[in-house]
């Protein structure tokens, strides 16, 4: 129920001194409404008033005749767009939604909850800003639900929206495309009349062909049940997508393919450039960026030869200008970095529509949480700021880190310990700690160890703790679980851990058993050991009845199946653990040649997919230096290794006779910065059985080594692509240089470190045929193999 304007209303209940808000259209009326919001069956008044210019969003609640004050909560900005009642998070209570406004034509959307001690605003997932806003239930795949959903109207240019609709799901907004349909019918009817109006502007007709598209699409219920599944071909993985019964819907069409996310938008990647699809498999975004990042808050980062960029979800880039940096949005809100006209590298904050609300000032910054972030000034001070920039409390600690549920970290001194302080800057809980991680749900992770070997524990918000400090690894399962990792070998560390689950008292539930475990979501948590990978149950109890698979990795719900990536490799069961899809093992040549992919896997941290080569005559000795080439080799089956490696391998070229296999391999000793990769290539005739060299393409005698070295030596020269190279590294190739034969072409490659830094992975230089055509023996086997 809403108040007319007739009376002049006096809220004597009231603080001292504040006014009750009026609208700014005329005739004015109070902001005040009737609804039942604690869901007792009686009816609340609530409404807003203003305080030294703030306004707060009361309710109160009629005692035998009287009116009493039960609930206060601050709001923002200077002015209210909106204030009504909808079943937004439940169909049970009413929410309160408020429109803040922020700006001449901007509002901040929030919604309330009535909680037990009053009214409690929901932690959306961003910030939501809106010009016009629209709330009501709206059918959508299966009819209206008894929930609203809000359509938000965003100013866009003259008298241009866009329009995005959102429902809460679990404990988030999220969009809404299926009741598309039938909303932006309205829309439709509102670009018709402004073309009508004013037919000369051209800037609407492209506003009026969206919403036609969103009124006129179709959702059918197996859309949104799509899985990206790929398989082995010549010139590698090719993937598509699969439906609930392991049928391919979108074919085998892309280089790689991610899950569809909660917009129906899955990340593809085609001709070494990325797009955004449909579930239809429609094109929203064409393949031309060199990196799309998942969707966060409706927005995604892009990366292009200019920099970073972010898009909205119809694929537009929202941002004037590119970045050196852009991350995920938070609570509506994204880091971006540049270089500034001094030559600076800064941080900034960008909003959902691509601006720039904080500008490039601060020396590092960190992601916003409960709606703030901390900054690093230009004065080498540290600040807590809000979503507005606005200083809550400034540092002069030469470290602060790690907001959460009102706590920061911070040392005293540059290489001294880490403690807890308030937002006032009051010492919570004094330095003492080699490491300090946020506060979650009343708990933080700390390590006391002053080495390597780690002490790691869990304290409450007084210090105590609550897991005493006595692991090698730690981290929190969410839903009041830890995982505690005692040390394989305390004198080695970092060789790993074996893991128990705790509860958030201390309490072990389980042995220290598990390699590897992931986060508890809906009460279930993905977990594997030496052998196998398995669901548990808070408990720690194995779930008997959902997958159990040899190999190690993770399993998870993805809508109707179960998603499992163990041993590097992709599988999805049905809800009755049923196995419904797994890559095939045999790439197909022709009607004669295949190759079949063997696993090995001798040892927890030695895994090996190897290549065998069938229907050749000559089959075992090409068969035997394969195995050779991949690693295939005696490896204790029971021994902690010093090193974890992995290796692969794919078809790469095939034609005619010849069949090139690439195969790969990383291994990463444990505690080191990084591993080193492996590449090598074998050339089989699968005529012959032969493996060829390089010398084999040349004429007995030629001068290939000196020819093939000064081109490689022009192209570094000359080619800005090759910059990277050390100076005066280069020195020619050797007779036996890596190499691998493709369409047309001869290509040379050297090791990471060779001749240029690690993070430039193999240097790699592609020579034409055409241009060995002098010194090439075309009467020789290999030349003869694949022409």
């Amino acid at each position: 129920m809403m108040f007319g304007k007739e009376r002049n209303w006096n809220l004597p209940f009231l603080p001292y001194g504040e006014e009750l808000l009026y609208t700014d259209s005329h005739p004015k009326r109070p902001h005040l409404q009737y609804a039942d919001i604690d869901g007792d069956g009686k009816q609340e008044l609530f409404g807003i008033y203003r305080s030294n210019q703030e306004l707060y969003l009361f309710t109160l609640k009629e005692h035998f005749g009287h009116f009493r004050l039960i609930s206060v909560v601050k709001g923002t900005g200077y002015q209210v767009s909106y204030l009504g009642t909808a079943h937004i998070t439940s169909q049970k209570k009413f929410n309160i939604v408020v429109g803040w406004k922020i700006g001449g034509i901007w509002s901040k959307l929030s919604i309330f909850e009535w909680a037990n001690s009053g009214l409690k605003e929901k932690q959306l997932n961003g910030e939501y800003t809106f010009s016009k806003i629209e709330i009501a239930d709206m059918p959508g795949l299966h009819g209206r639900d008894g929930k609203a959903e809000i359509a938000l109207w965003i100013h866009d240019t003259g008298e241009a929206y866009k329009v995005e609709i959102y429902r809460w799901e679990k404990d988030k907004l999220v969009p809404a495309h299926d009741v598309e349909p039938y909303y932006f019918k309205k829309v439709v009817e509102y670009y018709k009349q402004k073309i009508k109006e004013h037919p000369e502007y051209l800037f609407y007709y492209p506003y009026l062909k969206d919403a036609e598209n969103k009124a006129a699409r179709l959702f059918e219920e197996r859309a949104v049940y799509l899985f990206p599944a790929s398989i082995k071909e010549i010139g590698g993985n090719k993937w598509g997508y699969i439906d609930t019964k392991g049928k391919f819907i979108l074919p085998l069409s892309y280089e790689h393919a991610g899950d569809f996310q909660d917009n129906g938008l899955a990340i593809v990647r085609l001709m070494d450039r990325v797009g955004i699809i449909d579930s239809k498999g429609y094109f929203i975004v064409k393949p031309k960026y060199d990196t799309i990042n998942p969707f966060s808050e409706g927005r995604a980062s892009v990366i292009d030869s200019q920099g970073f960029k972010v898009i909205d979800e119809s694929g537009k880039e929202i941002t004037s200008k590119a970045y050196s940096y852009i991350g995920d949005y938070k609570e509506g809100r994204a880091i971006f970095a540049d270089t500034d006209a001094n030559g600076q590298y800064l941080y900034g904050y960008l909003t959902r529509r691509g601006k720039e609300v904080l500008p490039l000032s601060y020396e590092s910054a960190s992601d916003f949480n409960e709606g703030k972030a901390i900054v690093k000034m230009k004065n080498n001070s540290y600040a807590l700021i809000d979503l507005t920039g606005k200083v809550v409390n400034s540092y002069s600690y030469p470290t602060v880190q790690n907001y959460g549920e009102g706590l920061l970290t911070f040392q005293k001194s540059k290489d001294g310990k880490f403690g807890y302080m308030d937002e006032q800057g009051n010492s919570v809980i004094e330095p003492q700690f080699s490491g300090a991680q946020p506060f979650i749900g009343g708990l933080a992770i700390v390590n006391v160890s002053d080495d390597y070997k780690n002490h790691y524990g869990v304290i409450d918000r007084n210090g105590h703790f609550i897991i005493k400090a006595n692991y090698n690894s730690l981290s929190n399962l969410g839903e009041g679980r830890f995982a505690i990792g005692k040390a394989l070998d305390p004198e080695k560390p970092y060789l790993g851990s074996k893991y128990a689950v705790t509860d958030s008292k201390g309490h072990i539930l389980t042995g220290f058993i598990y390699n590897d475990l992931t986060q508890y979501k809906d009460g279930l948590a993905s977990a594997y050991d030496d052998q196998k990978t398995f669901f548990i149950d808070k408990s720690g109890k194995r779930m008997e009845h959902l997958p159990n698979v040899s190999g190690r990795g993770t399993l998870g719900f993805e809508q109707t199946l179960i998603k499992g990536e163990i041993d590097f490799r992709l599988l999805y069961f049905d809800k009755n653990s049923n196995l419904i899809w797994k890559q095939s093992t045999i790439i197909p040549l022709n009607n004669q040649y295949s190759v079949i992919e063997h696993k090995y896997k001798p040892n927890k941290d030695y895994l090996v997919y190897y290549p065998q080569v069938k229907g050749m005559e000559h089959s075992g000795t090409v068969n035997q230096i394969l195995m050779n080439l991949s690693a295939v080799k005696e490896i204790p089956a029971h021994t902690q290794l010093e090193a974890n490696y992995m290796g692969d391998f794919d078809v790469t070229f095939y034609k005619k006779n010849l069949l090139v296999i690439e195969i790969t391999g990383y291994n990463y000793p444990f505690g080191a910065a990084h591993g080193m990769p492996v590449r090598k290539y074998a050339h089989i005739d699968l005529k012959t059985g032969a493996v060829y060299q390089l010398k084999d393409l040349f004429k007995p005698g030629s001068p290939y080594v000196k020819v093939i070295s000064e081109i490689i030596g022009e192209q570094i020269k000359s080619n800005e692509k090759y910059s990277y190279v050390f100076p005066d590294t280069y020195k020619g190739i050797q007779a036996e240089q890596l190499f691998f034969i493709s369409d047309d072409a001869v290509n040379l490659y050297f090791s990471p470190y060779e001749i240029a830094p690690y993070a430039a992975g193999f240097p790699t230089f592609f020579i034409p045929i055409d241009e060995l055509k002098g010194i090439i023996n075309q009467n020789s086997d290999f030349w003869k193999s694949f022409h």
